[in-house]
């Protein structure tokens, strides 16, 4: 049911986390030099994660969050958020994504009602990231090791188990929560058009986009639009294409039976002479190269089933 190394979730994929009577699973996140960062992505569960090595910067909501290990981060249904990393700096993290009505937010009693819906719907909201200094950490560090334990050895009632924890952990951080109410009107409108963009961007990468093509869907002029992404994806519009492009087609090329400008063509580069470029620039070695590694890769740069949303 479960590999012991996944890779994490990325764009809000049209992927099912778990399966559907037990919508869990876990991810490990390796990121370094070869695969620098997790793009901006959403889905409809939560994710509970462990900083487990190194340090990253989490982008969470149109905010920065700087995280190292040790560090738990909470990120709820739907909720935009990337991971990036300087250069020179690895970092490990497991990552639990569950959906909420695996804990019954679906139901009708007061732990729904008064709890876990309005979390879905971004009504109470958790700390998002919760360090060493943080009242509640020696708790809920043990009870995501709790978890990992369950997880792992899948005794007789394991599933119970983490349900359980999932609860506790959501019952340690309520204290700490905030009302809703808390996000201007203009922060929600701007979420909403940089997902419509990145889900855009996810379905039709493989063709030709433009700035004026982009910016007409957020009803911004092109110079707006660029300033707009830039300041809360962190890279060029143009930058985030291309590299949307080469991890697609290194997914495609480690999965083997396609010849290098048959993936190039399919991920939208329609010059070879600069995907070769650009796939050198980012992964180190030519497609070919990548091909002979691929099988010793601790893991690919990138799911393909990926789309914009889950």
């Amino acid at each position: 049911m479960k590999s012991d190394f996944e890779l994490s979730p990325s764009q809000k994929e049209q992927a099912q986390h778990g399966e559907k009577m037990f919508p869990l699973k876990r991810y490990i996140t390796a990121l370094s030099d070869l695969y620098p960062a997790v793009t901006a992505h959403w889905h409809e569960e939560a994710e509970l994660t462990l900083i487990t090595d190194g340090s990253c910067t989490y982008h969470i909501h149109l905010e920065t969050y700087e995280a190292q290990a040790g560090d738990l981060l909470f990120i709820p249904p739907a909720e935009l958020h990337s991971i990036s990393m300087k250069p020179g700096i690895e970092m490990k993290s497991t990552t639990y994504v569950f959906h909420m009505d695996y804990l019954n937010a679906d139901s009708a009693d007061i732990c729904a009602v008064k709890y876990l819906t309005p979390i879905s719907r971004h009504s109470l909201m958790l700390p998002y990231i919760i360090k060493e200094d943080h009242p509640v950490y020696p708790e809920l560090v043990k009870v995501f090791h709790e978890m990992e334990r369950a997880y792992s050895e899948m005794q007789p009632g394991y599933e119970l188990m983490l349900k359980a924890l999932l609860l506790y952990a959501t019952a340690l951080l309520v204290p700490y929560r905030e009302t809703e109410n808390i996000r201007p009107q203009l922060e929600n409108e701007h979420t909403a058009k940089l997902k419509l963009v990145l889900e855009y961007i996810s379905e039709h990468y493989a063709e030709d986009l433009t700035i004026p093509q982009l910016s007409k869907l957020c009803f911004f002029s092109e110079y707006h639009f660029m300033r707009f992404f830039k300041k809360y994806v962190g890279i060029s519009c143009l930058e985030y294409i291309k590299n949307l492009r080469l991890e697609k087609a290194a997914s495609r090329l480690a999965q083997g039976g396609r010849s290098v400008l048959d993936v190039s063509m399919s991920c939208g580069f329609s010059n070879l002479s600069y995907f070769y470029r650009e796939f050198k620039k980012k992964y180190g070695m030519t497609p070919k190269q990548f091909i002979r590694e691929a099988p010793s890769l601790p893991f690919l740069p990138h799911r393909e089933n990926s789309t914009g949303r889950v």
